[in-house]
């Protein structure tokens, strides 16, 4: 829209709106108007843009699926459960309870839709059941089911008192939500008082006829999302219960954080409340865990609550907020990533900073995932630090909306509302179909998936309608009501107006120091001061991060925290190539690179090994070990010397080195700076060993040592890490055995667990050779102190002195290995003593 501002008498700016849009607003040709009237106009075109998406989308449930939990908008039909091919654990959203109408009720009252609210309601009182015979995930019929039938309760006691509708009503919905309560308590029956994921609705857990029960772990969000919904039952019903079993499962959680670190893992055992997976983030599997952590002290008002947020929220920044990105740590060694993806669920956290009051991080992800839908039309479902399709489905999550909402109302910056006209666009234009919209299986392809879930109802157009409404245009007061985690609206009022559960307070944790943020959400006067245009000065750093081709580097300043690693090593772990440019002190400056080329999906860490196969350990000592993005295939390179370095320096034994693989401790400057200066002095590959005492494979997961950002094509060698523990075996067989060699090679290719070739017996030749051992052992000892000797089923399984049948026992390949390693290096490549 072109505008030529004017001015009226009362001095306020009007606007040409030219003849462009002139049919659109139902304006004149050409007609000047006070700038207010204009975003009024602009403000009720697109909701009435929302609007006319959400009917289209409710009334095809309604025509095409109803009373079906779904719609399957590609068929055109209604998704019942056990008459479509089973989906796994997507379907134990599905209860035969209408989902996707108890999950809309509310979002027509915030729509100003009171009559077809009315309607549904007794629709859902006339058809809906909660006594089936399946099997539903507790956490989902929690938010959808529990949390849709107290909002949309709320409402219709809303409407009521207020005299002009639902006269009739008598708080049916909310008996509705205490059977489902009681429907679900079952769950908690463990003795952790940590939920069982899945529920029989009928039978509950422990039932012969429940075909459940068996299941030992649920995910943190799964067990840390029962709070909202479990206490605002408790508090419009009188029955305690319902509080107090989701308060003990969220005091379980707390007690069972990384006490280090202060982060919590992403699975959990639901009986003895140790850790499963221990991989930590802010995205699928932790998400709600944190954020009704912060919803429960707004609703409740309960400083434990707050208090825990607080010190999560503190660990969140320090570990896993590298900004713009949000990236999941190891719980228990939290300067470790265990991943170089996230994935979209992140997107709701900008909008939890946005309570809490910590604006700046907020902007920077929520532009950085808004560069990430305008490379790929939409958020998908997981994407790498390099912004790239990781899992290319779409499946209309309304995070990133949501946090869209929430950085408009703090911050008033229409920039906000732009983003949010591009989600309405891109809805319609990439996934409306003829029987409502459907979710995308690729964003690189636009192929679609026959799947509409009851979310997109709940929340997408929910935010959408309330981004671009004004208070004075809604049915109610949106600021007494909090949104669940699902947008269900329960009123604050809660905390004052109905009793606190009692008998099962909560210990308050040793508080952290605090900050600007601890106890209150300040201003933006008070954060930016004289500053009107912050959130701009914020976003310019990121403008096209995901889209830059001419120019790859992007300037942003990042707090390197004391991790015990090399700081911009650190970071170039996550994925982020980085160069300091020694700037302010404490402070780097560095430059991000933003990799766009179109590739396939990033590949996983792929595990290596150091294998030890010089006597006495002949390729039984295996370690395992993390490779490179760069150097040489380590099948390339299989034995060597090795020498302890620290490699940052000029190398001043070079003699000793050439020809061999060198130790490098981790530290003091870059893997890529070590490898050249190594491959600079001769050497064939490098063993890297890290430098913090204690760390091993099994608790930390493996990471890719990157390059430092410069092409690294001119590194050659082969390269690996070992962490501390690992390092440790391989340094002392050297301090014991002097000479030790090795092979480095992915672990699948590790030498005993291939087949030899050509089948399982050895040939004559090779009999011959084991046969001799016992002779060549005296004549090269360097070379051999055993050689096995017996063969069965094509394994060489031990020497006549030895256990035989150990399934350790080097395969017939190690005779090929040890055969060629005589013949070309003729006893000289042995690893020397560390010097």
């Amino acid at each position: 829209m072109s505008r030529e501002p004017q001015h009226d008498a009362r001095g306020e700016d009007c606007y040409q709106v030219n003849n462009v849009y002139a049919d659109i607003l139902t304006l004149p040709l050409s007609l000047y108007v006070p700038l207010s009237l204009l975003i009024h106009l602009f403000f009720s075109l697109c909701r009435d843009q929302i609007v006319e998406m959400f009917d289209h989308a409710y009334g095809s449930y309604m025509k095409h699926a109803y009373p079906a939990d779904e719609l399957m908008p590609l068929s055109c039909r209604g998704r019942v459960r056990g008459q479509e091919p089973n989906r796994g654990d997507i379907d134990d959203s599905l209860g035969k309870f209408s989902l996707t109408l108890i999950d809309t009720l509310d979002t027509l009252v915030v729509l100003n839709k009171l009559d077809e609210f009315e309607d549904a309601v007794r629709k859902a009182l006339r058809d809906v059941r909660l006594d089936n015979d399946v099997v539903v995930s507790v956490f989902e019929t929690n938010i959808r089911v529990l949390g849709g039938l107290l909002g949309a309760h709320v409402m219709a006691d809303l409407l009521r008192q207020r005299g002009d509708r639902m006269q009739w009503y008598r708080d049916e919905l909310l008996h509705m939500a205490k059977e489902l309560g009681h429907r679900l308590l079952p769950a908690f029956n463990t003795t952790s008082g940590l939920p069982y994921p899945k529920v029989n609705l009928r039978h509950g857990v422990l039932s012969p006829l429940s075909r459940t029960g068996t299941e030992s772990d649920t995910c943190t969000a799964c067990a840390g999302t029962m709070i909202l919904e479990f206490a605002a039952l408790s508090r419009l019903s009188g029955e305690s219960v319902f509080e107090e079993h989701a308060r003990k499962a969220m005091d379980v959680l707390w007690e069972r954080r990384q006490k280090g670190s202060d982060l919590v893992g992403t699975v959990i055992n639901i009986h003895n409340g140790e850790w499963v997976r221990r991989e930590s983030g802010v995205g699928a599997g932790i998400d709600s865990y944190y954020e009704y952590l912060m919803k429960a002290y707004i609703l409740l008002g309960d400083n434990v609550f707050l208090e825990r947020f607080n010190i999560h929220y503190s660990a969140i920044m320090k570990y896993i907020s590298q900004p713009p990105l949000l990236l999941n740590v190891h719980m228990h060694n939290p300067t470790v990533s265990v991943r170089s993806w996230m994935d979209s669920l992140l997107a709701f956290f900008p909008g939890l900073q946005v309570l809490r009051g910590d604006l700046k991080p907020a902007i920077e992800t929520h532009e950085m995932l808004y560069q990430v839908t305008k490379q790929h039309k939409f958020l998908p479902e997981a994407f790498t630090t390099e912004f790239r399709v990781h899992w290319g489905q779409h499946l209309l999550r309304p995070e990133f909306a949501e946090s869209t909402y929430y950085l408009y109302k703090a911050t008033g910056d229409p920039y906000y509302l732009r983003v949010g006209q591009s989600i309405v666009e891109k809805l319609n234009a990439y996934t409306r179909v003829p029987c409502g919209f459907a979710a995308v299986q690729d964003v690189r392809t636009g192929a679609h998936e026959d799947r509409m879930d009851s979310f997109f109802l709940a929340e997408m157009f929910k935010y959408l309608y309330l981004l671009f409404s004004e208070k004075s245009q809604l049915p109610i007061n949106i600021d007494d009501y909090i949104f669940t985690t699902e947008a269900h609206l329960l009123p604050v009022s809660l905390s004052t107006t109905q009793p606190s559960c009692q008998g099962n307070v909560t210990m308050i944790p040793v508080s952290q120091e605090d900050d600007l943020f601890t106890h209150s959400c300040p201003s933006t006067e008070t954060l930016f001061p004289n500053n009107p245009s912050f959130a701009k000065t914020i976003r310019d750093s990121y403008k096209e991060i995901a889209g830059r081709t001419g120019l790859p580097f992007l300037e942003i300043e990042l707090p390197l925290h004391d991790n015990g690693m090399e700081p911009v090593e650190f970071l170039k772990s996550m994925g982020i190539s980085l160069t300091p440019l020694n700037e302010h002190k404490g402070v780097y400056r560095v430059k991000l690179v933003a990799e766009v080329s179109q590739t396939l999906e990033e590949e996983e860490v792929v595990p290596h090994v150091v294998q030890l196969i010089s006597p006495p350990y002949l390729g039984r000592t295996v370690l395992t070990a993390g490779p490179a993005k760069f150097g040489m295939d380590l099948s390339k390179q299989e034995h060597g010397v090795t020498c302890p370095y620290t490699a940052c320096g000029p190398i001043d034994n070079a003699m000793e080195i050439k020809g061999h693989i060198a130790l490098a401790l981790r530290g003091d400057c870059m893997f890529a700076v070590k490898a050249r200066r190594l491959q600079e002095a001769g050497a064939i590959g490098v063993i890297f060993i890290d430098h913090r005492e204690g760390s091993n494979s099994e608790d930390t997961p493996l990471f890719q040592m990157v390059g430092d950002g410069d092409s690294t094509e001119d590194i050659t060698l082969a390269l690996v890490f070992l962490f501390s523990r690992e390092g440790a075996v391989l340094t002392a067989a050297l301090e014991e055995h002097n000479n030790v060699d090795v092979l480095l090679l992915a672990k699948e290719r590790e030498m005993g667990h291939e087949e030899p070739q050509g089948g399982g017996r050895p040939s004559q030749e090779q009999q011959q050779f084991c046969e001799k051992a016992t002779e060549d052992v005296t004549e090269q000892p360097s070379l051999l102190t055993l050689i096995p000797c017996q063969f069965q089923s094509g394994v060489c399984l031990g020497a006549p002195h030895c256990p035989s049948r150990s399934p350790n026992r080097p395969s017939l390949h190690v005779y090929s290995r040890w055969k060629r390693f005589v013949e070309q290096h003729d006893g000289h490549a042995h690893i020397l003593p560390p010097l």
